[in-house]
């Protein structure tokens, strides 16, 4: 046989031993962890539109391109996702806060720009106010079987506490506030407008979602909480 039939035979048989680029490509484009991401937003926009008792496992499949069996095999069950989503959502807050670098600045700048980041997060993220609503419903029923959201939640409340503790010690702020105390304060400040935004805008015809209201109410909720913190004297 001519050596050039011989080479030609070998490369074919590499050829034929490769793995295809369509099979590789197959292979990398299956994430495990994105499939679980992807199914946990979907869900997210099913829970907080529907409900625990609206939502269907159907339809989160459909929209996810996976199937019931997919979800059960990750999450358990249709309560076992919705456990996984509301903890996803407030892990997401939380990891946001922890990149402010609030302890870099001066405490009234980093107050001012804790009040707003929270500002921000509830207006833009608004299917977390309905989702903290829905739970509230459910007394906190679902949330409660996590076994990492309470310390995980923990990171604010050391956020908060040290900043009041800086501040105390640079003159500015008042010694007699609690910081889960402060923290309520934020947050409902932030929680209300939108949670609540439709039955206030239809007994007063304002939306608070508007953008001139928006950019009123940011300014007004950071300095109601500046002023309530500066130690007077």
């Amino acid at each position: 046989m001519p050596f050039s039939d011989r080479k030609m035979k070998k490369g074919s048989k590499a050829a034929s031993t490769a793995p295809s680029s369509t099979t590789t490509e197959g292979r990398r484009k299956y994430d495990p962890e994105e499939t679980k991401r992807n199914i946990l937003d979907i869900a997210t926009q099913e829970f907080s539109a529907m409900g625990l008792a609206g939502a269907r496992v159907d339809a989160i499949a459909e929209r996810t391109n996976t199937t019931k069996r997919m979800l059960y095999y990750y999450f358990g069950s249709k309560e076992g996702l919705y456990e996984a989503v509301l903890e996803q959502v407030y892990s997401d807050i939380r990891a946001l806060e922890q990149e402010l670098q609030l302890a870099e600045m001066e405490p009234e700048e980093a107050l001012r720009e804790f009040v707003g980041f929270t500002f921000d997060y509830h207006d833009k993220h608004r299917d977390f106010v309905r989702l903290v609503t829905i739970e509230n419903i459910h007394a906190a029923k679902y949330i409660e079987l996590s076994k990492t959201f309470k310390s995980r939640n923990s990171t604010v409340v050391k956020t908060i506490e040290d900043l009041i503790a800086r501040g105390v010690a640079a003159g500015k702020f008042r010694e007699d506030v609690d910081p889960i105390d402060l923290h309520l304060m934020i947050s409902s400040f932030c929680f209300h407008r939108v949670a609540n935004r439709h039955t206030w805008g239809a007994a007063f015809g304002r939306d608070p979602s508007g953008p001139r209201l928006r950019a009123r109410h940011r300014e007004m909720i950071v300095d109601a909480v500046l002023r309530f913190m500066r130690r007077e004297g």
